[in-house]
């Protein structure tokens, strides 16, 4: 078991919340010039590439049978839909923007939590969720007005990411994280090729193949390479210091993608969607931190065990 070392814990976090819009921005550069089915498909099979020599050099888990093997197919297709919905945002959103709308996540899975889990959630938590659903739509609200629909786009993201928690959560215990993500980059890559195959062959333009050149290559082997850094960063992070410690951090995401905005593409968000942004991170962080402070109460006022219990359980 892992002690917990929280300072080696927060900086692989800041490494992941710096990562982490770096691929966003080269999802951006990418844009449409590479079919987005072409680009799911590389992002997934580098990721396997990458890897599947950790997994073999580390003789970790990976096999998968029944009921794990079904939810971890299940979690490849939603993160096949997140990220080809993401990178469709891109194409149309600034990157502040985009990353900031889909942080209304932490509420989606506040009332997930509530509907499917039943867990308890109260009411300065909705409270707390319904500000950062307004904060959410003042972000949207410039961008709707200039691009229409695909500014919704980052919402489905964070709705979609959510339930891809859920899922996760229901074989984290049971699965190895390298493992997993090698595994569901195979699946991944095994789902794409027959959809481009068809989508070539019917001619749908988002599905077709074309020879990227060397400029592309490069932009899509980063794309990969940041995006498995990033979440092998976030994985490692969780082993050295707790999800409570570390889940605030992740709103760092949003500066770093407003300095990138900036530096790349020269966008800086408007007065109303600087507004939504210190709303929705407000809301968020007050979810965050009021799930925290729960937890540890729950935890100061559980009942000890007794002598006799211990002896038992022993």
């Amino acid at each position: 078991m892992t002690t917990d070392r929280p300072i080696i814990g927060i900086a692989l976090m800041l490494g992941f919340c710096l990562i982490a819009p770096m691929g966003d921005a080269v999802a951006k550069l990418l844009g449409t010039s590479v079919p987005l089915g072409q680009v799911v498909l590389v992002r997934f099979a580098l990721q396997a590439i990458l890897l599947f020599p950790l997994v073999w050099l580390g003789r970790r888990m990976w096999r998968m049978q029944g009921r794990v093997l079904k939810l971890t197919f299940l979690r490849t297709i939603l993160h096949i839909i997140g990220i080809a919905a993401m990178f469709t945002a891109l194409t149309y959103l600034p990157l502040a923007d985009a990353v900031a709308i889909v942080f209304v996540m932490p509420f989606f899975m506040l009332i997930l939590g509530k509907l499917i889990l039943k867990e308890e959630v109260g009411a300065r938590r909705l409270i707390a969720c319904i500000v950062g659903f307004i904060g959410t739509l003042l972000v949207i609200q410039p961008s709707f007005a200039s691009v229409g629909w695909p500014a919704l786009l980052p919402v489905f993201v964070a709705a979609n990411f959510s339930v891809f928690m859920l899922v996760t959560r229901q074989i984290a215990k049971e699965t190895d994280p390298i493992g997993l993500q090698a595994v569901s980059g195979v699946m991944a890559a095994a789902i794409m090729v027959p959809l481009i195959a068809i989508g070539s062959l019917w001619n749908v333009a988002p599905l077709e193949i074309i020879a990227p050149s060397s400029g592309q290559w490069a932009l899509l082997i980063g794309l990969a390479g940041l995006g498995t850094v990033a979440h092998l960063l976030m994985t490692w992070s969780l082993r050295y210091a707790p999800s409570a410690t570390l889940a605030p951090m992740q709103y760092l995401e949003i500066p770093f993608a407003t300095i990138l905005g900036f530096l790349i593409f020269q966008d800086l968000p408007n007065p109303l969607a600087s507004l939504g942004i210190a709303i929705t991170i407000a809301a968020g962080l007050y979810v965050i931190l009021r799930e925290r402070a729960i937890a540890q109460h729950l935890a100061r006022t559980a009942p000890q065990p007794t002598l006799t219990t211990s002896v038992a359980a022993e």
